[in-house]
């Protein structure tokens, strides 16, 4: 009778234990990730170069997860510049690949941002629903992906940002009219002069991509730098007569993308803070995996590539920036034309040459040209969090040709900069579509369509 009373006893606690059930990890999940880490960037105002830095490292994390577990795709070890493989898991089975890689992804991000506890309290909410459901494989995932985390940060440490933080500040050259000055109204330093010694994922250096030189610069009517200044004042003055129905200004302000817009009133200065132009294509990125249902992997893998063609993107445009060190059209405007003149747009804090929304835009749609197609129409709805219109695009390239020429638009960019610079990113987003094997090599028929 004791017997089959402990029995009993023992069939009651097994029946009243809580039975594990597996943890789903949706696209929505890593979408509302890559959501959170651009908000509390908007927070922190992180300039658009060091932007594409914190989207890059933790998207890679994230591939390099489901890489290892799905055979579609290929590690970026040995692809990106000293990347070297990540461990393995431990062999229990128990690690689900798609939680291991948000985690790894929540984690990197966590490490780049100032605001930690913003994405711990996202974190930790996620923590506590996926420990409940099913503890076994929530910490076997967890320790994995933070086990990959550590190995993404130690190569990410490596890329020489650290060293970049105690280089000394941009001098600028006031001997020279034609190199670059601080611009009203906050009248800004030169925002990370030392960009271009930032560590390249996929480029060999940051002069791979190299453009041609700006026009030469000349106060001479006839010259063509002058034709180009005239240019940027002509347009602005014609599309602010137009007012509220300008569709020039309409495109100047949907990509404006100023992650720091200094306004003042009075005797007080204070910022709007805006996404940088990194962020505006990941929100592209979004739109398209959303709209072709793209399972978690593929939308990890979008993220991945696009992020890392602008990272690069920036290197590469940064470099030139500095070298040519040109100076803005406000300032010779305001010099030699109209000395009331503002453009359009508030002049970003960095040296004109070459438009930095052109290079960045010319490789990310490439990138996403690659993965969804040339003929991939969509509504952008990017900017509606700033009383923004939806405006509607019938492929990538589109896209990048406004949000190149809504610089001149602006008043901040002369033509040069705008085309050659468009240029530019498209050369080297081809060349990290070619150089860089994550999936199939079937992609690249679509650039060369």
């Amino acid at each position: 009778m004791k017997k089959i009373s402990l029995l009993l006893i023992f069939v009651i606690l097994i029946g009243c234990q809580k039975k594990e059930e597996p943890i789903v990890i949706t696209p929505d999940l890593f979408h509302e990730s890559v959501d959170r880490v651009t908000e509390i960037m908007i927070h922190d105002i992180f300039s658009p170069p060091v932007a594409s830095r914190i989207f890059a490292y933790p998207n890679i994390a994230a591939f390099e997860i489901i890489a290892a577990h799905n055979n579609e795709y290929k590690s970026l070890a040995g692809q990106l510049n000293d990347l070297t493989p990540i461990p393995s898991p431990e062999p229990s089975g128990k690690v689900n690949p798609k939680l291991a890689a948000l985690i790894a992804h929540m984690d990197i991000s966590r490490r780049l941002i100032f605001s930690e506890e913003k994405i711990n309290i996202f974190r930790d909410s996620l923590y506590t629903d996926w420990s409940s459901k099913n503890p076994t494989e929530f910490n076997a995932s967890k320790d994995y992906g933070l086990l990959v985390a550590d190995h993404i940060a130690a190569w990410m440490d490596k890329d020489n940002y650290k060293q970049t933080r105690t280089m000394p500040k941009f001098t600028v050259n006031t001997d020279d009219p034609a190199r670059w000055q601080p611009t009203p109204p906050s009248y800004m330093a030169g925002i990370e002069p030392h960009w271009n010694k930032i560590r390249p994922y996929v480029m060999d250096s940051a002069a791979q991509f190299k453009p041609v030189a700006p026009p030469a610069y000349s106060v001479e009517k006839s010259s063509d730098f002058y034709k180009e200044l005239q240019e940027v004042y002509d347009i602005s003055m014609k599309i602010t007569e137009e007012g509220d129905t300008s569709e020039e200004i309409a495109i100047a302000q949907f990509w404006d993308c100023n992650p720091y817009v200094s306004v003042t009133r009075g005797h007080l200065m204070f910022a709007t803070k805006k996404i940088t132009p990194g962020a505006h294509w990941i929100g592209i990125t979004k739109i398209a995996c959303k709209k072709t249902d793209s399972d978690f992997d593929k939308t990890i893998y979008a993220y991945t590539k696009t992020s890392i063609a602008m990272a690069d993107a920036f290197i590469s445009c940064w470099d030139e920036k500095y070298r040519s060190n040109l100076i803005r059209p406000e300032t010779l405007i305001n010099q030699f034309i109209d000395d009331s003149w503002k453009p359009v747009l508030q002049t970003p804090p960095f040296p004109e040459y070459p438009s930095g929304h052109s290079v960045v835009s010319g490789a990310a749609s490439t990138a996403l040209t690659s993965i969804f197609g040339d003929d991939f129409a969509f509504e952008d709805d990017t900017e509606i969090r700033f009383g923004l219109p939806v405006r509607k695009f019938s492929s990538f390239s589109e896209a990048a040709d406004e949000a190149a020429i809504s610089r001149m638009y602006g008043g901040i960019h002369f033509r040069a900069a705008v085309e050659v610079g468009v240029k530019q990113g498209r050369d080297l987003g081809k060349y990290v579509v070619e150089n860089l094997n994550m999936k199939q090599k079937s992609e690249l028929a679509t650039l060369e369509q």
